[in-house]
């Protein structure tokens, strides 16, 4: 199955892109540490970044370098932190990070928020730094108004679009198979208190609420020798995993209620600050 970033270098996912050329592609992370958060990508999708050629390795570098120049012309920092993780998304990539201090550059920090008209704003103009040119076509002219009102729905809809092929056929194993269901919420910007959530959910008011992390919940659907018993819809579940712990800032999961039946939601925040990601029914006994 594709990485997330291949998907984005084939057009199919979106992003806020603010670089390319023939063999790279550089696009701001959607659940950056700071404003000006960037990705730098070899377009050929490889999963190690010492797994380049040296040759690759260096050009990756080298366009990056170039990215992280237009970035500190528009973001006020004292230098751009460079970090390679590579553990979530099974495609080599480095991190461009605005810094003023060692903690900016801190993975444990949590991520923040940036709006869809920020974000935008913030590609276009590093766009218009890179040096020699960010090799993406010219952005026609638009009132910025106008621009907010096309691109955060596009975002949500795309991301709604690909939970729902993620979790197309998918099923939550209990006393009966129920299937998931991709959701999205229009939520207010922030943590939201259990009694808000469950007005947003159309839960019952006094329902009882327990959050679990995503991979915890998960675990045994993505397992290979998992309650499934097939390898091929553990990989399935991996990849909505993977797709919700990139994609959707701070998912987990929430069971609500009792048995015998538990309702079961995993959110997170998008990109257009909606949450998204996946409902399903777990009848308990």
């Amino acid at each position: 199955m594709p990485s997330i970033f291949s998907r984005i270098v084939s057009g199919e996912l979106p992003a806020y892109k603010v670089a390319e050329d023939a063999d790279h592609l550089a696009f701001l992370d959607i659940t950056p540490l700071v404003e000006g958060h960037a990705l730098v990508i070899p377009k050929k999708e490889i999963d190690y970044i010492f797994d380049l050629t040296p040759q690759a390795l260096a050009a990756l570098h080298v366009f990056a370098q170039r990215v992280a120049k237009a970035v500190q012309a528009v973001v006020p920092c004292r230098r751009i932190g460079v970090a390679v993780i590579g553990l979530e998304v099974p495609h080599a990539h480095i991190h461009l990070i605005p810094m003023n201090k060692v903690a900016d550059m801190n993975f444990a920090n949590p991520k923040i928020t940036v709006p869809a008209e920020r974000m935008q704003e913030l590609a276009t103009a590093i766009a218009a730094q890179v040096p020699g040119g960010s090799g993406l076509p010219a952005a026609p002219a638009a009132p910025a108004a106008k621009m907010v009102a096309a691109a955060a729905p596009a975002v949500a809809d795309a991301t709604l679009a690909q939970l729902q092929k993620l979790t197309q056929g998918l099923n939550l194993v209990s006393d009966a198979e129920e299937p998931l269901e991709a959701v999205s919420y229009a939520a207010p910007v922030g943590d939201l208190p259990d009694a808000a959530l469950l007005q947003l959910l159309g839960e019952p008011a006094q329902a009882k609420v327990e959050k679990v992390e995503l991979t915890l919940f998960l675990r045994d659907y993505t397992a290979d020798n998992g309650v499934l018993g097939d390898p091929k819809l553990a990989n399935r579940y991996k990849a909505l995993q993977l797709y919700m712990k990139q994609e959707l800032d701070g998912a987990q999961v929430y069971r609500i209620g009792s048995a015998p039946q538990v309702h079961v939601y995993a959110l997170g925040r998008d990109a257009a600050g909606k949450l998204a990601g996946f409902k399903a029914v777990l009848s308990e006994t």
